[in-house]
């Protein structure tokens, strides 16, 4: 199953530090992309979102960077653009191609080391293993430091990582495809939505792994142990044309996905966002594709943790 690189013209490449469990992930559309987003979370860091409005000047992106390291991993976007723009590709000026690349981050500096983060070499690493095969998953790249469940901390905390997933449309919109990345960072418990069960959250206690449930402790009393370090960072992208608005919407209804599967979700103390991409000719009703990008995102999500192994003393379903 390929996942996002499922869309054409779409390759992703991860770089992976396992001593400090921390990485970069890029997602290069070297033809261009139409994007938008949708934030809703209140903790996110962000690198270059301003070109995903409507209304800039820069019509297309040339790559998303997903990254660890908090506000420091913005850097490996540099690595990126360099990588880029030794290729020339980017945004046409007078004087130079500038390659057009909106960053996100997670924060993953309470496992492995702190004081070592995403850097421009990590993120040039990161865009020259970019590949069209499919996607890799589990603790990789952005993934690698991802962690869910942070209601009592750490302690009690379950491993995460990258998840990718596509959906291939039926019927009248024969071969359209719209595909999701997810990387899962989130405060909340992960939940399935086809049985309503937790599948990976806050422990009741560190030894055990029985769910807390989040969101029931919280309606009563429980404050957050582990706050504003915390997010879930998505993309979208589909082989239909999309113009921005369009796209900014289809970022907008990949959030309910989010929401089906993270809870509680878009909470004070994360980044929660979605970035929505365009690639191709083909067309579909938007209702269509925002359907299934909501269940491309939703099951992203359920991969990130069920590929993920135990790192960082934090244990994950995929075993050791």
């Amino acid at each position: 199953m390929k996942g996002l690189t499922a869309v054409p013209g779409l390759r992703v490449g991860h770089a992976s530090d396992y001593d400090a469990l921390t990485g970069c992930t890029a997602i290069l559309c070297e033809e261009g992309a139409v994007a938008g987003a949708d934030i809703r979370g209140s903790a996110t860091g962000t690198e270059e979102f301003s070109v995903l409005e409507p209304g800039h000047v820069a019509g297309r992106v040339h790559a998303v960077v997903l990254a660890g390291g908090s506000a420091f991993g913005v850097e490996a976007a540099s690595g990126v653009r360099r990588y880029l723009e030794r290729k020339g590709i980017g945004f046409e000026t007078r004087a130079a191609r500038v390659p057009i690349v909106p960053c996100a981050i997670i924060y993953d500096l309470a496992i492995g080391r702190a004081d070592v983060r995403p850097t421009r070499e990590m993120g040039e690493a990161a865009a020259a293993a970019a590949t069209s095969d499919p996607v890799r998953e589990g603790a990789v790249g952005a993934g690698t430091g991802a962690t869910v469940g942070k209601l009592f901390g750490m302690e009690r905390a379950m491993k995460a990582g990258i998840g990718s997933f596509a959906v291939a449309l039926e019927g009248a919109y024969e071969g359209v495809v719209v595909a999701a990345l997810a990387v899962v960072n989130a405060f909340g418990d992960v939940i399935d939505p086809k049985t309503g069960r937790i599948v990976a959250g806050a422990r009741r206690s560190p030894e055990g792994l029985e769910f807390a449930d989040s969101a029931a402790e919280i309606k009563r009393g429980a404050r957050p142990g582990f706050t504003r370090e915390n997010t879930t960072l998505a993309v979208v992208a589909t082989n239909a044309r999309l113009d921005r608005i369009e796209a900014r919407k289809l970022a907008q209804q990949a959030q309910i996905g989010m929401a089906r599967t993270v809870n509680p979700v878009n909470t004070m103390v994360d980044g929660d966002l979605v970035i929505a991409l365009s690639l191709g000719d083909r067309r579909a009703d938007l209702n269509a594709l925002g359907i299934a990008a909501a269940e491309a995102v939703s099951e992203a999500i359920l991969r990130a943790v069920r590929l993920a192994p135990t790192l960082g003393g934090i244990p994950g379903l995929a075993g050791d």
